[in-house]
């Protein structure tokens, strides 16, 4: 599980300024079936990219090539036709999107029922179809392009917050962004009447590069909302908060049994924006603690804006991948993307847990690179580049040294390993990836190489 929100100590790795939402509804809720382009959800106003992004437009021939490699044509999700020149805008300074991120629009891992996101999702649908016969609407097509006031605002993140950053977020334009977390939709729901739902979708953070991170995953979200007279006819001491809390945490203890067996739990307090007081719930499986999913008592400033100001309600939200790598024994993130046989046959509609046998022990290759960094380098834009050059053949970005000399000039040395899951790579291939990687970074992130 990978909150949006975490505690201070913990904001440099946060993924997630108010701002007007859409002109228009997004048609991922609306009623009509009727798919409408992207173009008519456009927002109006623009919010300048900091320089550092700032690259100059690709040659014709290499933006050609680039084009094709990313699925040109238009996708449809939740009732919305998405094309990449709605995605990636090389002459807008406002846009960081890539290809790379465009081609894996549509492609919704979480709606295969013999993928194992898409077992691990149906699992909990059935866990709360069990014990709430026809109480929780389930949304899993939500079109993924939402407003920055959708995704920060509307769920309470501060407007100074670090995950507002081009840095951490994927923005199409000043107004729009690529959601960080399935929780941009909550407030549409309640005020479309929903007071138990589930959202299933794709998320989009701009991230480091190894085993464990992956910039786009799938989360899940919990919403119940409760009214005055089911706490007040409960017979339960305390607040109504005190009642929320408790069929949380209930719900919830019952949820990790249904997905892990007989397992000692902990809950730990933690701190989100949107819920007070916020939890996260932890698990004691194979000999270590593994936090499960965060959690909390819903603000009352969200129920509020959302026409429910007399009730409570509590939220939760988990990673699909980070459950499923422990369930199944999936070692690397990037195996979920994978349409290798060896991988999609091991898992069947309806089997969790079934244990991954790996198929693959190619070995990495392992290529080093130095640099005199400025003041404007980040290592998530490092990743973003050398993502767009060697897409899923790299397997980690490591920071290996790092010296600041006499004039004040920083040096890092990164170190980057290449491992394809499915084959050998050779000399000739991993060498050619390393020379297009440093050009790319000296010429799009302006360092001076060593």
């Amino acid at each position: 599980m990978r909150p949006l929100i975490r505690t201070a100590r913990c904001c440099l790795r946060a993924r997630e300024r108010a701002m007007a939402t859409f002109s228009v509804a997004p048609a991922a809720i609306s009623s009509s079936t009727a798919a409408r382009p992207l173009s008519s959800l456009r927002p109006h106003r623009r919010l300048l990219l900091p320089c550092f992004l700032h690259t100059a437009p690709a040659p014709a021939g290499a933006r050609a090539l680039r084009t094709s490699a990313a699925a040109a044509s238009a996708v449809e999700v939740g009732g919305v036709k998405i094309a990449r020149k709605d995605v990636v805008k090389e002459d807008d300074p406002t846009n960081n999107v890539p290809d790379t991120i465009f081609s894996k629009i549509g492609l919704q891992l979480h709606m295969r029922d013999n993928h194992p996101l898409g077992i691990l999702k149906n699992t909990i649908y059935d866990y709360f179809d069990k014990n709430f016969a026809g109480q929780f609407y389930k949304f899993d097509d939500l079109c993924p392009l939402v407003s920055v006031k959708q995704n920060f605002d509307d769920v309470l993140v501060p407007a100074d917050h670090v995950s507002r950053s081009y840095n951490d977020t994927y923005y199409v334009d000043g107004q729009t962004v690529l959601r960080c977390h399935t929780s941009a939709h909550q407030a549409e729901l309640l005020r479309d009447g929903h007071t138990h739902f589930l959202v299933t979708g794709d998320v989009y953070r701009r991230d480091s590069i190894d085993s464990t991170h992956y910039p786009v995953f799938h989360q899940m979200e919990g919403f119940r909302v409760f009214s005055p007279d089911d706490w007040s006819g409960s017979g339960m001491d305390g607040t109504a908060y005190a009642y929320a809390a408790a069929d949380l945490k209930k719900t919830l203890e019952g949820l990790a049994r249904h997905l892990f067996g007989a397992v000692e739990m902990r809950w730990v307090d933690t701190y989100f924006p949107f819920t007070n007081p916020s939890f996260e719930l932890e698990i004691y499986f194979q000999d270590d603690w593994l936090e499960v999913l965060g959690c909390g008592v819903t603000e009352q400033e969200i129920l509020k804006r959302n026409g429910r100001t007399d009730h409570v309600a509590w939220a939760f939200g988990l990673g699909l991948e980070r459950l499923a790598m422990v369930l199944f024994d999936i070692p690397d993130i990037r195996l979920f993307w994978s349409n290798d046989k060896r991988f999609t046959s091991q898992f069947s509609e309806g089997k969790l847990g079934v244990k991954f046998k790996p198929f693959s022990k190619f070995p990495p290759c392992y290529k080093d690179m130095s640099f005199w960094i400025n003041d404007e380098f980040t290592e998530n834009n490092l990743c973003e580049v050398v993502r767009g050059i060697a897409g899923d053949l790299v397997e980690e970005v490591k920071l290996i040294d790092n010296f600041t000399n006499k004039k004040g000039m920083t040096s890092h040395c990164y170190r980057i390993a290449y491992r394809s899951m499915e084959r050998s790579l050779t000399d000739e291939e991993i060498n050619d990836l390393q020379w297009n990687v440093r050009e790319a970074v000296k010429s799009k992130l302006k360092v001076e190489l060593r």
